[in-house]
């Protein structure tokens, strides 16, 4: 998109007006980004998540999971007091949003299985219409010819498991064993795109430390202890997938985010570097290998407590590719009062103007400098892009959806990755988030990141202009 076709955009959206005839056409054929730039075998997809759009909370057998009880019981957690009881519900609609998906030429689509809905006390009895429920997903994805890339677990751990201490309970090494090889011998014969976690550096503190999430702990003991725990059932999860799933390309996602320094004071400098070891490094380094990142974030310590013998040579996995997740950047400043960490973010809004939803800055570059950060990592393989993608205001206009924003923001964010690529990096692959609006975990359905729109009274989807042009620029290979 040109600044000038940019402009007459955001002018249209400003005066709620439809867009000037014939200007969607010409952006949609803007001939500075082609598909064919990153090569015939560059993996393109979108990427949900079970809580998240698939509703049909209790029903068919599936037990309670940690975001069912807490939306439940501390709904004011939640800044619109919502839950994802019905969510998007792809349960029941999955078919025509996998036909959508056809529509739209999109080849691949990164879903999660619900742990609770097909072991809903976590562990033990096996819940067959649970199971049969992914199989009749990943039925239509091939009828479709729409490749299946599966999330092991997407932040939905079965409440039954959580009153036994959940992820701060060493057992649940055990459990989760249990649970990927049920999931990879149930449908490793037609599923061999696997990921074990998605963003761990999110779910374990956000759930935790800062209880902002399920299940809403916050407690610094349990916080290290999940820790270390969710480290071990990353190498035991790759483990179970790779000897379980022939021909498998086993993978998992990071969050990660470019750190800036807020000046080149020393103690800001240091401060950055605490960030970047938190924020990037805490899971990602012992799972390459590397053990905890203690040097730059000393805290670590309280977490190398945790240590069994035999634990270090588990820690690790040899990983067929990392999923890289990246939405903004953070700049930092040193401020001692913020436990563990000891620093603090500087707000988007004193950043830029361009801020999402989520308020977070607009940064294309830094995921570029993300991928070449990551393309660093010699026991790095193969990176995807397994998430990526905005939150803006939508304003359905006479059932058209011109989310100028977000096209703007996809198309720069791709150059970049573009760019890595061209340098050596070796980036393969390009998820947006998301394919539909969903239930946005704390922020409820306020904020919406879909291609495709959905109005959650009626359940009706409308493609926007961004999944419009998405669908074009995978069609012209």
């Amino acid at each position: 998109m040109t600044r000038e076709q940019y402009l007459k955009l955001t002018a249209a959206l400003a005066a709620g007006s439809l867009l000037p005839k014939g200007l969607l056409a010409e952006i949609l054929a803007d001939p500075t980004l082609r598909r064919s730039d990153f090569g015939k075998d560059f993996i393109w997809g979108t990427a949900t998540a079970a809580y998240q759009i698939e509703g049909a909370w209790n029903v068919d057998g599936k037990g309670e999971s940690i975001w069912d009880h807490f939306t439940h019981y501390k709904k004011g957690k939640i800044k619109t007091k919502e839950n994802g009881d019905v969510a998007a519900d792809f349960y029941n609609r999955y078919a025509s949003d996998i036909e959508l998906m056809r529509k739209m030429n999109i080849p691949a689509s990164r879903f999660s299985i619900g742990w609770s809905r097909v072991l809903p006390e976590g562990k033990g009895a096996v819940n067959q219409k649970g199971l049969d429920f992914y199989h009749r997903v990943i039925d239509k994805c091939l009828e479709q010819n729409v490749a299946s890339w599966v999330t092991c677990y997407h932040w939905d751990l079965p409440q039954a498991l959580e009153d036994k201490g959940g992820w701060a309970n060493r057992d649940v090494i055990g459990w989760f064993e249990d649970y990927v090889e049920l999931c990879a011998k149930t449908y490793g014969d037609k599923v061999k795109n696997w990921m074990v976690f998605n963003e761990p550096m999110a779910f374990v503190p956000l759930g935790y430390l800062i209880g902002m999430h399920a299940p809403g702990h916050v407690n610094f003991g349990k916080f290290y202890k999940a820790v270390h725990n969710v480290v071990m059932c990353h190498g035991a999860g790759g483990r179970i997938l790779k000897n379980t799933v022939k021909d498998g390309n086993i993978g998992t996602t990071f969050s990660c985010s470019h750190v800036d320094a807020k000046n080149d004071k020393p103690a800001n400098v240091k401060a950055a570097r605490r960030a970047d070891a938190f924020i990037n490094r805490l899971f990602l380094d012992p799972v390459m290998g590397r053990g905890y990142p203690t040097k730059d974030l000393p805290a670590c310590k309280h977490i190398e407590k945790h240590i069994q013998p035999g634990d270090e040579a588990k820690m690790k996995f040899d990983f067929d590719f990392v999923g890289l997740q990246n939405y903004s950047r953070m700049m930092v400043y040193n401020l001692g009062l913020i436990p563990i960490i000891h620093f603090a973010n500087v707000p988007a809004k004193k950043l830029s103007e361009n801020i999402t939803e989520m308020g977070w800055e607009v940064y294309p570059v830094g995921i570029y400098k993300l991928i070449k950060k990551y393309a660093e990592y010699p026991e790095i393989k193969k990176i995807y892009v397994t998430e990526n993608g905005a939150a803006f205001e939508d304003v359905n206009v006479n059932g058209e959806i011109n989310d100028t924003k977000r096209l703007e923001f996809i198309q720069s964010y791709l150059r970049e990755v573009l760019r890595a690529k061209n340098e050596g990096a070796p980036v393969d692959g390009y998820f947006i988030w998301s394919f539909m609006d969903n239930f946005e975990w704390a922020e409820g359905y306020r904020t919406r990141f879909g291609l495709v729109g959905v109005d959650f009274k009626t359940q009706e989807r409308t493609v926007k202009a961004s999944g419009k042009w998405f669908a074009d620029f995978l069609a012209n290979k």
